[in-house]
């Protein structure tokens, strides 16, 4: 079978992964940054899903501005510089982990309102200016490691596809997870044979989220009509608690902050604007399978990806934002995947502010829905361990072939040696972000090692 695909895939990338914006975009990127670092310092919202809990005890002045600070960056520097900036760097387009996790932590730092904009601003400049600059350097050198990890993107995107298949094995059994894996595999070669233009992972990720949620759907829908059925036989009446739900302390919480988020509403309506925009724009990707198809130009592709990811992330965000009082600055991220397939940044504007107004408007009855979806939350945090392992493997995989790529065996050896000390360590650069971490300081390595005439670079 042809490696078309793959292959075209990455001489895409090889002819065009500097970051190059318009003065227009540019100025966007700037002014958006400036409004995430704003409402991270009014503690409305911030990306990092892990700092999300600790917002609560900042709100309620249980803790320090300083304190919250060193949370947020001791979460969120490792995807910073281990997956945010290569992967922009490898790929060509802007990404969340770059642009959002550094405005959460320089909002969450400033100690007045006007600094906050200000740092945000400041590090959307740094980003747009500097990450070409940074290209055009590493170009430059006889070690190329930034083409080199360009050898990321294929298994990236093709073990992205299995998600679907590990969700379900987890929460249905090894049965049913065989079946949809058995059927992802043939939907994949299918495309690849019949539609060689298409990313072969896009229909075959579709049945295989249609499965996991028809499988939770059926599980949930079964377990209602047995309550039914066991009250139908011994009905008991339901003692009432004193005081009702008024006096539920979780109810009441859920309340105050779905009631403070909405007191934001039109704040939070610029921010859908503004996010939605960016994706528009086709210079950004919302997750990293995204990021390489964006780059290739597979816009329709792109969404589909990032669409499924929102039924791994709503429960999540859903019930930290009614528990902490501050949303995420992507919302769901349904703005991704409607941003990259709408024409202009006019109706873009127009789009991602009526989501976020949705979505910050429905808040409590999202919250209530899932409640009586059990089956249904648990396939979102299965999903979103699925593709944490799915994309795991995928990066390191995709280092150690741009390890190999840049220098050989002694390139496998350096990036894989970085990534086991990082293990051994008990893992001071998170996961996710330790081989293409790896990659780039075994590049520098490698290239120091040639300025000694310690090494030849490999040619090709």
């Amino acid at each position: 079978m042809s490696n078309a695909p793959a292959d075209q895939l990455t001489s895409v990338l090889a002819a065009g992964n500097s970051l190059n914006l318009s003065v227009a975009q540019q100025l966007f990127v700037i002014a958006l940054c400036a409004l995430t670092a704003f409402i991270s310092h009014m503690a409305l919202a911030v990306f990092n899903d892990g700092v999300r809990p600790f917002m609560l005890d900042f709100i309620q002045g249980r803790t320090t501005r300083s304190a919250t600070t060193a949370v947020s960056f001791g979460l969120s520097a490792g995807f910073i510089f281990g997956l945010g900036a290569p992967m922009a760097l490898a790929s060509g387009v802007l990404n969340p982990w770059l642009l959002f996790l550094p405005t959460d932590i320089l909002g969450l730092l400033a100690p007045k309102k006007w600094l906050a904009p200000l740092l945000g601003a400041g590090w959307g400049a740094v980003v747009v200016f500097g990450l070409n600059g940074a290209n055009d350097i590493a170009h430059d050198l006889p070690v190329d490691f930034l083409t080199a990890m360009q050898e990321m993107s294929t298994p990236i995107l093709f073990l992205f596809t299995l998600f679907p298949v590990l969700a379900v094995t987890k929460q249905f059994g090894r049965l049913r997870g065989g079946v949809v894996g058995v059927i992802e595999l043939a939907l994949v070669v299918m495309t690849m044979k019949l539609w060689p233009d298409v990313f072969p992972g896009a229909i075959a990720m579709a049945v295989g989220v249609l499965f996991l949620i028809g499988f939770a759907v059926q599980k949930d829908l079964r377990a209602r009509q047995a309550e039914r059925a066991a009250a139908a036989k011994d009905p008991q009446p339901e003692p009432e608690a004193a005081g009702g739900a008024a006096d539920d302390p979780m109810a009441s919480l859920f309340s105050a902050s779905a009631a403070r988020l909405r007191k934001y509403l039109p704040l939070f309506m610029v921010l859908g604007a503004g996010v939605c925009v960016l994706a528009q724009m086709k210079i950004f990707g919302g997750g990293e399978a995204t990021s390489f198809l964006i780059a290739k130009g597979q816009y329709a592709e792109a969404a589909q990806v990032d669409f499924y990811r929102v039924f791994g992330f709503v429960p999540l965000i859903a019930t930290t934002a009614l528990a902490s009082g501050a949303y995420g600055i992507a919302g769901f991220t349904l703005v991704y995947p409607i941003g990259y397939l709408l024409p202009n940044p006019v109706l873009a504007a127009v789009v991602g502010a009526a989501v976020f107004a949705i979505e910050v408007l429905a808040l409590s009855y999202i919250g209530k829905v899932l409640g009586k979806l059990p089956s249904v939350r648990d396939s979102s945090e299965h999903l979103r361990s699925a593709i944490s392992e799915a994309l795991g493997l995928a990066i390191l995989f995709g280092s150690l072939m741009a390890a190999n790529a840049m220098g050989g065996g002694l390139g496998i050896l350096i990036v894989g040696g970085l990534y086991l000390l990082n293990e051994a360590m008990g893992r001071p650069v998170v996961k996710m972000a330790a081989a293409p971490a790896a990659v780039i300081v075994g590049g520098v390595l490698l290239n120091l090692l040639y300025w000694v005439d310690l090494f030849t670079p490999i040619k090709g």
